[in-house]
């Protein structure tokens, strides 16, 4: 499902545990790291896909998780023009994300790769939680600082753009 300007609807997740941290995921077979995420599919709501990735995804469900927040509106990037698949129709440029924001409320051994019809991840770790800023693809990373600046606040109560600008200042 592509909407009229070409962007496909998905759904992002920043999961944290208690400590802040946050759930940093290797894709499969490459060195590539990323939150959680994935498509909408027809005639499914933002927060109905959510669950269905995460389960796919990591093997959560929703009692394993709090839901503590989502986007109030659509983030948007476009894929850069080689990752564009010119000859599909409609033509995708870009992903319009929802972004979701749980804490874990199980224990982490309850994380698993071997849910959805193809597994997204081999690996992951807690990192803090603006490090992926740094290291996720660089054309997701404007909607990756845009949905963990709206969505970081809810974590701590306190406005965090002044302490992630300090850890993306750090060497």
């Amino acid at each position: 499902m592509i909407d009229s300007k070409g962007y496909r609807p998905n759904v992002g997740i920043i999961l944290c545990n208690d400590e802040g941290r946050v759930f940093w995921a290797k894709r499969k077979g490459a060195n590539s790291w990323q939150f959680p995420q994935g498509g909408i599919d027809d005639n499914e709501d933002p927060e109905t896909a959510m669950y269905r990735e995460l389960w796919e995804e990591t093997g959560l469900s929703a009692e394993h998780v709090q839901l503590i927040g989502r986007t109030r509106y659509w983030l948007r990037y476009k894929l850069p023009d080689k990752y564009v698949r010119k000859n599909s129709m409609p033509l995708c440029i870009g992903q319009k994300q929802i972004w979701f924001i749980l804490r874990l409320v199980t224990d982490e051994a309850n994380v698993r790769f071997d849910c959805g019809l193809k597994q997204e991840f081999d690996n992951w770790k807690w990192v803090d939680f603006w490090y992926p800023l740094k290291d996720v693809v660089y054309f997701k990373r404007r909607v990756y600082r845009k949905a963990m600046d709206e969505l970081g606040i809810l974590l701590t109560g306190e406005d965090i753009n002044v302490k992630a600008d300090s850890y993306l200042s750090k060497k």
